[in-house]
């Protein structure tokens, strides 16, 4: 059941971001939108490169690797996690991944088009695919992390005692 669910919403985040991408191609072209002064523009950027435009015209090099990566995350998913807060990050990230690749194949590039101003050293622009991983990865990490605190605790109370209504008993 859980396998439905992450495909549902592997095939949501890419359908949300090549909806708004194909939005941004058909209205946006070459143009600039203000939402909310100095905090959030629409701008239309085709990236070239990888996250945040770094190392253009490398196309097939982020193809390959990101069917690889694709891939690997799908496997480790799959057969490794059981959370379903690693689950739903997974998820994203593979259909961020997904969804950029679409561009990357179709296009030669990736559509970028928020443009989140708020802070000046925000300069990038990115997209609902690249918002997708970066909170999936994010999510992810916080799994670990919350996973990690889980087996601290249990390695602490595992020493051949359990706790009942907060007292220790010996089961040695």
């Amino acid at each position: 059941m859980w396998m439905i669910l992450v495909g549902a919403l592997i095939l949501g985040v890419i359908a949300l971001d090549q909806i708004s991408k194909a939005l941004v191609l058909n209205f946006l072209y070459e143009g600039q939108i203000t939402l909310i002064p100095g905090v959030l523009n629409f701008t239309y950027v085709e990236n070239r490169g990888m996250a945040f435009g770094l190392l253009s015209d490398h196309r097939w090099v982020f193809m390959v690797l990101s069917v690889v990566g694709i891939l690997l995350v799908g496997f480790y998913l799959y057969r490794y996690v059981r959370s379903t807060l690693g689950r739903i990050s997974l998820a994203l990230v593979i259909g961020g991944g997904i969804g950029n690749m679409i561009d990357r194949i179709s296009l030669g590039f990736v559509v970028d088009f928020i443009d989140f101003c708020l802070f000046d050293f925000w300069v990038w622009v990115f997209n609902v695919a690249d918002a997708a991983v970066c909170v999936g990865a994010a999510l992810f990490a916080l799994d670990l992390i919350l996973e990690m605190v889980r087996e601290y605790k249990k390695s602490r109370n595992g020493s051949g005692k359990t706790q009942k209504n907060g007292e220790e008993q010996d089961n040695g």
